[in-house]
Protein backbone atom coordinates (compact mmCIF):
# COMPACT_ATOMS: atom_id res chain seq x y z
CA UNK A 1 0.00 0.00 0.00
CA UNK A 2 0.89 3.10 -0.59
CA UNK A 3 1.41 6.38 2.27
CA UNK A 4 -1.48 7.98 0.93
CA UNK A 5 -3.25 5.32 1.27
CA UNK A 6 -1.89 4.09 4.76
CA UNK A 7 -3.02 8.02 5.93
CA UNK A 8 -6.18 8.01 4.62
CA UNK A 9 -6.93 4.67 6.35
CA UNK A 10 -5.51 5.58 9.46
CA UNK A 11 -7.53 8.78 9.95
CA UNK A 12 -10.52 6.84 8.36
CA UNK A 13 -10.94 4.16 11.25
CA UNK A 14 -10.19 6.52 13.84
CA UNK A 15 -13.17 9.12 12.34
CA UNK A 16 -15.27 6.06 11.97
CA UNK A 17 -14.29 4.78 15.28
CA UNK A 18 -15.99 7.84 16.97
CA UNK A 19 -19.23 7.53 14.97
CA UNK A 20 -19.50 3.66 15.00
CA UNK A 21 -17.19 1.35 16.79
CA UNK A 22 -18.84 -1.79 15.86
CA UNK A 23 -19.71 -1.06 12.31
CA UNK A 24 -16.00 0.57 11.78
CA UNK A 25 -14.63 -2.72 13.05
CA UNK A 26 -17.66 -4.93 10.47
CA UNK A 27 -16.38 -2.75 7.82
CA UNK A 28 -12.60 -2.71 7.67
CA UNK A 29 -12.92 -6.84 8.79
CA UNK A 30 -15.12 -7.44 6.15
CA UNK A 31 -13.35 -5.83 3.25
CA UNK A 32 -9.85 -7.56 4.52
CA UNK A 33 -11.53 -11.11 4.82
CA UNK A 34 -13.43 -10.52 1.45
CA UNK A 35 -10.10 -9.39 -0.24
CA UNK A 36 -11.67 -5.98 -1.10
CA UNK A 37 -8.60 -4.27 0.61
CA UNK A 38 -4.76 -5.19 2.34
CA UNK A 39 -4.95 -4.52 5.87
CA UNK A 40 -1.47 -3.71 7.51
CA UNK A 41 -0.54 -6.52 9.70
CA UNK A 42 -1.46 -5.27 12.81
CA UNK A 43 -5.47 -4.72 11.63
CA UNK A 44 -5.97 -8.45 10.29
CA UNK A 45 -7.12 -9.57 13.87
CA UNK A 46 -10.38 -7.36 12.65
CA UNK A 47 -10.68 -10.05 10.23
CA UNK A 48 -10.95 -13.05 13.20
CA UNK A 49 -14.27 -14.44 12.35
CA UNK A 50 -14.55 -14.20 16.52
CA UNK A 51 -13.68 -10.42 16.15
CA UNK A 52 -16.02 -10.33 13.24
CA UNK A 53 -18.81 -12.28 15.47
CA UNK A 54 -18.16 -10.07 18.47
CA UNK A 55 -18.31 -6.68 16.76
CA UNK A 56 -21.80 -7.93 14.84
CA UNK A 57 -23.20 -8.81 17.86
CA UNK A 58 -22.84 -5.17 19.52
CA UNK A 59 -23.46 -3.54 16.68
CA UNK A 60 -27.37 -5.36 16.63
CA UNK A 61 -27.26 -4.03 20.24
CA UNK A 62 -26.41 -0.23 19.42
CA UNK A 63 -28.31 -0.53 16.05
CA UNK A 64 -31.72 -0.27 18.24
CA UNK A 65 -30.21 1.29 21.40
CA UNK A 66 -28.86 4.03 18.98
CA UNK A 67 -32.72 5.04 17.25
CA UNK A 68 -34.55 5.38 21.01
CA UNK A 69 -34.55 8.94 22.41
CA UNK A 70 -32.98 9.32 25.39
CA UNK A 71 -31.04 5.90 25.57
CA UNK A 72 -28.95 6.85 22.88
CA UNK A 73 -27.83 9.54 24.53
CA UNK A 74 -26.90 7.01 27.33
CA UNK A 75 -25.40 5.03 25.13
CA UNK A 76 -22.88 7.40 23.34
CA UNK A 77 -22.19 8.63 27.28
CA UNK A 78 -21.15 5.31 28.33
CA UNK A 79 -18.97 4.91 24.95
CA UNK A 80 -17.19 8.13 25.65
CA UNK A 81 -14.59 5.81 27.48
CA UNK A 82 -14.47 3.16 24.85
CA UNK A 83 -14.64 5.05 21.28
CA UNK A 84 -11.82 7.46 21.86
CA UNK A 85 -9.00 4.76 23.32
CA UNK A 86 -10.26 2.10 20.14
CA UNK A 87 -10.49 5.19 17.31
CA UNK A 88 -6.50 5.41 18.33
CA UNK A 89 -5.48 2.04 18.74
CA UNK A 90 -6.77 1.14 15.76
CA UNK A 91 -5.04 4.34 14.16
CA UNK A 92 -1.82 2.87 15.59
CA UNK A 93 -2.52 -0.29 14.00
CA UNK A 94 -3.13 1.52 10.59
CA UNK A 95 -0.11 3.47 10.88
CA UNK A 96 2.10 0.33 11.76
CA UNK A 97 1.71 -0.27 7.69
CA UNK A 98 4.49 2.78 6.97
CA UNK A 99 6.88 0.80 9.55
CA UNK A 100 6.95 3.60 11.82
CA UNK A 101 8.95 4.22 14.71
CA UNK A 102 7.79 4.80 18.35
CA UNK A 103 7.80 8.52 18.25
CA UNK A 104 5.45 8.38 15.12
CA UNK A 105 2.84 5.76 16.81
CA UNK A 106 2.77 8.07 19.71
CA UNK A 107 1.67 10.74 16.80
CA UNK A 108 -0.82 8.40 15.08
CA UNK A 109 -2.63 7.64 18.91
CA UNK A 110 -2.53 11.34 19.51
CA UNK A 111 -4.02 12.17 16.20
CA UNK A 112 -6.53 9.33 15.64
CA UNK A 113 -7.68 10.14 19.21
CA UNK A 114 -8.31 13.21 18.62
CA UNK A 115 -10.28 12.53 15.82
CA UNK A 116 -12.23 9.85 17.04
CA UNK A 117 -13.19 12.73 19.99
CA UNK A 118 -13.76 15.22 17.87
CA UNK A 119 -16.80 12.83 15.82
CA UNK A 120 -17.95 11.24 18.41
CA UNK A 121 -18.15 14.63 20.60
CA UNK A 122 -20.31 16.24 17.00
CA UNK A 123 -22.40 12.73 17.22
CA UNK A 124 -23.33 12.91 20.68
CA UNK A 125 -23.74 16.81 21.38
CA UNK A 126 -26.38 16.38 18.09
CA UNK A 127 -28.11 13.66 19.31
CA UNK A 128 -28.59 15.27 22.43
CA UNK A 129 -30.11 18.47 20.99
CA UNK A 130 -32.09 15.89 18.73
CA UNK A 131 -34.06 14.38 21.65
CA UNK A 132 -35.60 17.67 22.42
CA UNK A 133 -37.48 17.98 19.10
CA UNK A 134 -41.29 16.74 18.66
CA UNK A 135 -40.17 14.28 15.83
CA UNK A 136 -39.94 10.78 16.61
CA UNK A 137 -38.32 9.17 13.34
CA UNK A 138 -35.67 12.00 14.10
CA UNK A 139 -33.40 9.73 16.34
CA UNK A 140 -33.32 6.71 13.75
CA UNK A 141 -32.90 8.90 11.06
CA UNK A 142 -29.81 10.26 12.62
CA UNK A 143 -28.64 6.99 13.06
CA UNK A 144 -28.93 5.24 10.01
CA UNK A 145 -27.27 8.48 8.26
CA UNK A 146 -24.52 8.22 10.45
CA UNK A 147 -23.69 4.36 9.92
CA UNK A 148 -23.97 5.07 5.95
CA UNK A 149 -21.40 7.68 6.57
CA UNK A 150 -19.39 5.28 8.77
CA UNK A 151 -19.96 2.57 5.36
CA UNK A 152 -19.16 5.09 3.05
CA UNK A 153 -16.58 6.99 4.35
CA UNK A 154 -14.20 4.06 4.83
CA UNK A 155 -14.88 3.09 1.63
CA UNK A 156 -14.03 6.15 0.41
CA UNK A 157 -10.74 6.08 2.58
CA UNK A 158 -10.12 2.55 0.61
CA UNK A 159 -10.50 3.44 -2.40
CA UNK A 160 -10.21 7.19 -2.74
CA UNK A 161 -7.49 8.05 -0.26
CA UNK A 162 -6.62 11.92 -1.19
CA UNK A 163 -10.99 12.85 -1.42
CA UNK A 164 -10.93 11.21 1.88
CA UNK A 165 -8.68 13.21 3.70
CA UNK A 166 -9.68 16.41 1.95
CA UNK A 167 -13.30 15.43 3.56
CA UNK A 168 -11.71 15.03 6.74
CA UNK A 169 -10.57 18.31 6.86
CA UNK A 170 -13.47 19.72 5.75
CA UNK A 171 -15.21 17.57 8.84
CA UNK A 172 -12.85 19.17 11.19
CA UNK A 173 -13.10 22.74 10.52
CA UNK A 174 -16.86 22.41 10.40
CA UNK A 175 -16.34 20.28 13.70
CA UNK A 176 -14.70 23.71 14.97
CA UNK A 177 -17.82 25.78 13.67
CA UNK A 178 -20.97 23.33 14.67
CA UNK A 179 -19.52 21.91 18.49
CA UNK A 180 -19.33 25.35 20.39
CA UNK A 181 -23.51 26.17 18.70
CA UNK A 182 -24.25 22.98 19.61
CA UNK A 183 -22.84 23.03 23.39
CA UNK A 184 -24.83 26.67 23.75
CA UNK A 185 -27.60 25.06 23.12
CA UNK A 186 -27.26 22.01 25.10
CA UNK A 187 -26.41 25.22 27.94
CA UNK A 188 -30.08 27.09 26.94
CA UNK A 189 -31.89 23.22 27.43
CA UNK A 190 -30.10 22.26 31.18
CA UNK A 191 -31.06 25.99 31.68
CA UNK A 192 -34.75 25.54 30.57
CA UNK A 193 -35.27 22.30 32.45
CA UNK A 194 -33.57 23.67 35.75
CA UNK A 195 -36.40 26.39 35.35
CA UNK A 196 -39.10 24.16 34.68
CA UNK A 197 -38.15 21.78 37.93
CA UNK A 198 -37.59 25.27 39.83
CA UNK A 199 -41.13 25.93 38.95
CA UNK A 200 -42.83 22.95 39.59
CA UNK A 201 -41.00 23.03 43.17
CA UNK A 202 -42.65 26.73 43.54
CA UNK A 203 -45.98 25.40 42.71
CA UNK A 204 -46.04 22.72 45.19
CA UNK A 205 -44.66 25.05 47.80
CA UNK A 206 -47.58 26.87 47.25
CA UNK A 207 -49.73 24.33 47.44
CA UNK A 208 -48.90 23.71 50.63
CA UNK A 209 -48.77 26.99 51.92
CA UNK A 210 -52.59 26.74 51.06
CA UNK A 211 -52.94 23.29 52.44
CA UNK A 212 -51.62 24.59 55.66
CA UNK A 213 -53.49 27.76 55.81
CA UNK A 214 -56.88 25.79 55.40
CA UNK A 215 -56.24 23.41 58.21
CA UNK A 216 -55.15 26.24 60.82
CA UNK A 217 -58.37 28.38 59.88
CA UNK A 218 -60.09 24.76 60.42
CA UNK A 219 -58.44 24.58 63.32
CA UNK A 220 -59.30 27.64 64.46
CA UNK A 221 -62.91 27.21 63.68
CA UNK A 222 -62.87 23.78 65.84
CA UNK A 223 -61.22 25.47 68.74
CA UNK A 224 -64.27 28.59 68.91
CA UNK A 225 -66.90 26.08 68.33
CA UNK A 226 -65.59 24.05 71.26
CA UNK A 227 -64.99 27.54 73.41
CA UNK A 228 -68.37 27.66 73.17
Amino acid sequence: METIDIIAMTLGVAWASGINLYAAILVMGIMGAGGYTELPPSLTVLQDPMVLMAAGLMYFVEFFADKIPGVDSGWDAIHTFIRIPAGAMLAVGAAQGLEINQAAELTAALLGGSLAATSHLTKASTRLVLNTSPEPFTNATASILEDLAVIGGLWTALNYPLAFIIFIIVFVLFAIWLLPKLWRAIKDIVATLRGWFANKTDDADVVDSKNNIVENLIEAKTRKIGDE
